[in-house]
């Protein structure tokens, strides 16, 4: 399972020359509704190839189920997180890429014309591209060959990475053209988007705290009622069940690499009574703190 991080991530990409990175994230033994990517974003582009399982990304506040063989594709700068539709190992590849990646096509007009507005922002390709065209699911074999590579790392990987990441973007490119997308591919997709990040990352840096909603509410500028339905819409889960998330995952932390007692490891994470604690964490591990601790 990933380990909870802050909402702006860093998102490793080791080779400046080569800017991509695959992380093959494997999910083991997930409850229903169990987080598996949490909410976070960065400036890169980021490809999620589903291998087994199934899950429910959102993405800048709209869902979308992810099934094995699937494909996402999640523009710079978007929030997203995902979580487990059922019981059972979920298992995806993520290729994280930074469209400096193409500088060596930035002279090239044809490049410029079609490929170079998607890594600029300008428009978007479809989350799903193969539900908005069949022939997309043709293209991810390309995806598929360029992880392998990333996988095994032969010589001159990099190479092989970048002409099948390219050949991907122009092909869907060619498939998206502006003119044949619908007008919810393009824009911002929700208002308040910066306010909501710097709310976020504030509650998964300091998951204890005790913020109310009407605080939270405020730091965004809506009101309670319009708060509470953007929040549930964006994460999937209302702001107190996010909140008691990130506190359950920072005590999963605390029970597995602290020699605390569980009693100080709940007050830690802002439960002062060890009953209301135990119960939470069942709720959000499927297990009791002290399994938690052996597991």
């Amino acid at each position: 399972m990933l380990d909870l991080k802050a909402l702006h991530e860093n998102t490793r990409i080791d080779h400046k020359s080569h800017p991509f990175q695959l992380f093959q994230n494997r999910c083991w033994g997930m409850k229903t509704e169990e987080c598996i990517l949490y909410l976070h974003w960065h400036e890169h582009f980021e490809l999620i190839f589903m291998r087994k399982g199934s899950a429910l990304f959102h993405i800048d506040s709209r869902p979308y189920v992810a099934q094995a063989g699937e494909v996402i594709i999640i523009p710079g700068g978007a929030l997203h997180v995902g979580y487990a539709l059922e019981e059972g190992d979920v298992h995806y590849d993520s290729v994280v890429l930074n469209s400096a990646l193409f500088h060596d096509f930035t002279h090239d007009p044809v490049h410029l014309k079609y490929v170079a507005p998607y890594l600029e922002g300008k428009v978007r390709f479809p989350v799903k591209p193969a539900e908005h065209d069949i022939a997309c699911q043709g293209y991810y074999s390309l995806l598929d060959e360029a992880i392998e590579e990333m996988a095994s790392q032969p010589l001159a990987y990099q190479l092989v990475v970048k002409s099948k990441l390219h050949a991907l973007f122009t092909l869907l490119a060619r498939t998206f053209m502006p003119h044949h997308l619908p007008d919810k591919t393009t824009g911002s997709y929700f208002p308040n988007r910066e306010r909501f990040k710097l709310l976020i990352e504030q509650i998964e840096a300091e998951p204890t705290g005790k913020m109310s909603v009407t605080e939270a509410a405020g730091q965004v500028g809506l009101n309670t009622y319009h708060f509470c339905k953007m929040f549930k819409k964006l994460t999937g889960r209302t702001f107190v069940e996010y909140v008691n998330g990130c506190r359950m995952t920072r005590a999963e932390q605390l029970l597995q690499e602290s020699s605390l007692t569980i009693t100080e490891i709940a007050a830690q994470v802002g439960c002062d009574n060890a009953n209301y604690f135990t119960k939470l964490y069942k709720q959000y591990k499927g297990m009791t703190p002290s399994q938690g601790r052996l597991k």
